[in-house]
């Protein structure tokens, strides 16, 4: 099936497969929805209307659902065939979730609709970064929040994932460079809503296995190349002043 975005970089059948996979719900999706609810200076908006933005196959919908309760769940992605799977699976789940196919550069929804934004792992796919972004912000209600999880080029740019997996490599960032993206277009976050989660799987050179085997010690935040950030960011209730 034909991509609904000109940019969209059509993954692997190894990476199509692997999202479907336990590794990637149990140890990827589930962790980071977990870390990111930690990442909340205050409780998150009951009974939110969420937007998954890049949603893919839907194995996020559970998670969401559990953690956050919310009376609207919208999953959006470019990729018909992706979009087939997130309705079976929403189906499979007994979950009301609402399907968009959509490029993130272009989002089919109103302006100041959505109290949470999940992005997950999709932004190193996208090549209109900054168009994206700008959209994300548009469509959160003032006070909403981005739930904002990636892998930085530290990762990305490494032999086995370039190997396994596809995605446009002029586009990729460091955990700063995203963080300072996401400041620059308005979102509002301090330290303590910032996370460099360095799991196993993340591991640029060897996943973790010397450290596993304790022929190497983990280094520190600060002293290492971050290959994961996740942020939980705000939009300001009030725009800037005049």
């Amino acid at each position: 099936m034909k991509p609904l975005s000109d940019t969209y970089v059509e993954e692997t059948r190894f990476g199509f497969w692997f999202l479907r996979s336990h590794t990637w719900q149990h140890h990827v999706l589930r962790v980071a929805i977990n870390d990111l609810r930690g990442l909340f200076s205050e409780p998150p908006p009951s009974a939110p209307v969420i937007l998954d933005a890049g949603c893919g196959q839907g194995k996020s919908f559970q998670y969401l659902q559990a953690t956050f309760a919310p009376k609207r769940l919208i999953g959006l992605d470019a990729d018909p065939l992706s979009l087939e799977l997130s309705r079976e699976e929403a189906r499979r789940q007994g979950f009301d979730v609402e399907l968009i196919g959509s490029d993130c550069a272009e989002l089919d929804v109103p302006d100041a609709s959505v109290d949470l934004l999940f992005c997950h792992q999709t932004f190193h796919h996208l090549v209109q970064q900054d168009r994206a972004l700008a959209e994300f912000y548009r469509v959160l209600k003032p006070g909403g929040y981005l739930l904002f999880a990636e892998s930085t080029e530290a990762y990305i740019d490494t032999w086995v994932i370039r190997w396994l997996f596809r995605h446009p490599m002029h586009v990729q960032k460091s955990a700063a460079q995203y963080l300072e993206m996401i400041r620059d277009q308005g979102f509002e976050f301090a330290a303590q809503n910032v996370s460099y989660p360095y799991l196993w799987w993340s591991r640029a050179t060897d996943f973790g296995l010397l450290e596993r085997f304790g022929l190497r010690s983990a280094k520190p935040v600060g002293q290492r190349e971050e290959t994961l950030v996740n942020v939980v960011a705000r939009k300001p209730l009030q725009g800037p002043s005049q």
